[in-house]
């Protein structure tokens, strides 16, 4: 029914445009997009879920990020059209990105969100994870996608650098 596919540059305003239609105004402003300033999502994660008329009806993105030492994926944002939610595009989009994610390579994804949703897919909160302020804690949520991945990992949550990582194309 959905078609996915990579997110590429020619849908990079469709995709924000359905961003702006699902989230608030202002969603520009949260800690997290400090964390996206000047870095490109990562290729091949961010996703773009069109109807049979070719029409987008949801979309994922992906960024990668420093925990402390560790590298990590930070899921965010997903939306999906009001006139498809309720449909599982949500989950859809989540579960095969994840593992996607996990067939490249990646150990752990982490995103600020609810756990009530979240947790269905196996994200459970990050206790010593912190995300710039003013994150509420309690929605700092993640999942491993390697065995014990998360193990041991705390510290701020910092923007991605120059080190590359496959499908990651370093920062402008």
């Amino acid at each position: 029914m959905f078609t996915l596919a990579p997110e590429t540059p020619a849908d990079w305003w469709e995709v924000e445009a359905l961003y702006d239609l699902c989230f608030a105004p202002g969603r520009e402003a949260l800690s997290s997009y400090r964390l996206r300033d000047d870095v490109p999502p990562v290729e091949g994660l961010s996703l773009t879920a069109r109807d049979p008329e070719g029409i987008l009806a949801g979309a994922i993105r992906f960024w990668p990020v420093h925990v402390g030492d560790a590298d990590a994926l930070l899921l965010g944002p997903v939306a999906v059209h009001p006139t498809r939610q309720g449909e599982g595009l949500g989950g859809l989009l989540i579960r095969h990105s994840l593992d996607v994610a996990r067939d490249r390579g990646w150990a752990r994804v982490m995103l600020v969100g609810d756990e009530p949703y979240y947790g269905r897919f196996g994200f459970r909160r990050l206790d010593g994870v912190r995300m710039p302020p003013p994150t509420n804690p309690d929605r700092v949520l993640g999942i491993a996608l390697a065995p014990d991945a998360w193990k041991g990992v705390t510290g701020p949550v910092t923007r991605w650098t120059d080190t590359p990582v496959p499908g990651v194309a370093p920062p402008a």
